[in-house]
């Protein structure tokens, strides 16, 4: 099975997704981060396939061809709306009980699945973030918060408009100092970056980072539940791996150490020398490797 350009309809969205790998293999949703897109998985997803798995790679809301059903919902991108996205999703599609390998955003949509629906979630991969007890988001030392500045930039009273105004700009500096050079090309940047040309882009990214960091920031009532949950849960009981890129310039690897407290049902963290903030892109293969290992329980 290889279906393309598929949609599926949620009570909040219209996902687009891809699905492949045979029918009745292990359920996989491959969740790709920020900036970037569901086209960042297809190596590995193609060595998942391989392995037996069935691969389900959406658009996030506010990416590619993903489409909100009202103009009046709030584009709300904080993690509990991304993991409520991805259980609606499964709704859709049947799959009571699911993996997920999670980029970015997604590796945050992983930890929050698992801590929110431990019932439906089997085990998780996590790339390029460390998990947040609680979900909170602490202020970070002065070397991270240097790394930061899109996030700090984000904040400005003037920034909605200046990310408005070039946002394939704004996404490219991430791109080019995130990871050691080399990575990319401008023919896939600009590939990926079509995904960006979704209306909602600019506003649902504007709104994940700003409410991390200003009082007053939109969110949809509808996950207020959810949040006053997840504020309550700092260790989670789903089998977790962890990949951190060793030369990851956006978030330090040392950010993502020290973390196995928090993990009561087995946990691996795995360093990837060399390997900047984009690892599905950058190590494919070592990544597909890893995780279906993990995805195994080898």
């Amino acid at each position: 099975m290889d279906d393309r350009n598929l949609l599926a309809r949620t009570p909040k969205l219209e996902i687009a997704y891809t699905a492949s790998g045979p029918a009745d293999g292990p359920p996989v949703l491959l969740v790709h981060g920020w900036p970037d897109a569901a086209r960042a998985w297809t190596p590995v997803a193609e060595r998942l396939v391989a392995a037996g798995f069935r691969t389900i790679v959406p658009d996030l809301r506010g990416a590619g061809n993903t489409r909100f059903l009202s103009a009046d919902t709030v584009r709300d991108g904080s993690g509990v709306a991304l993991a409520q996205d991805v259980i609606d999703l499964a709704d859709v599609l049947g799959i009571n009980r699911f993996d997920v390998v999670g980029h970015d955003w997604g590796g945050r949509t992983a930890y929050t699945l698992a801590a929110l629906f431990p019932g439906r979630i089997r085990r998780i991969a996590a790339l390029a973030l460390a998990f947040q007890p609680k979900g909170a988001f602490a202020l970070p030392h002065f070397s991270q918060a240097r790394k930061h500045w899109y996030q700090w930039f984000m904040a400005l009273d003037a920034a909605p408009a200046a990310v408005a105004a070039d946002p394939k700009g704004f996404a490219r500096l991430q791109w080019e100092t995130w990871s050691p050079p080399g990575w990319f090309d401008d023919a896939e940047f600009a590939r990926t970056a079509a995904a960006f040309d979704n209306p909602d882009w600019v506003p649902v990214t504007l709104n994940a980072y700003r409410r991390r960091w200003r009082d007053g920031e939109a969110s949809d009532p509808a996950y207020a539940v959810l949040r006053e949950k997840l504020a309550t849960i700092d260790q989670l009981s789903t089998p977790t791996l962890m990949i951190q890129g060793g030369a990851d310039f956006c978030d330090e690897p040392v950010s993502s150490e020290g973390m196995e407290a928090h993990f009561t049902g087995g946990y691996r963290r795995v360093v990837l020398g060399g390997v900047g903030h984009f690892p599905p892109r950058e190590a494919p293969g070592a990544v597909a490797d890893l995780v279906i290992a993990h995805l195994r329980g080898e």
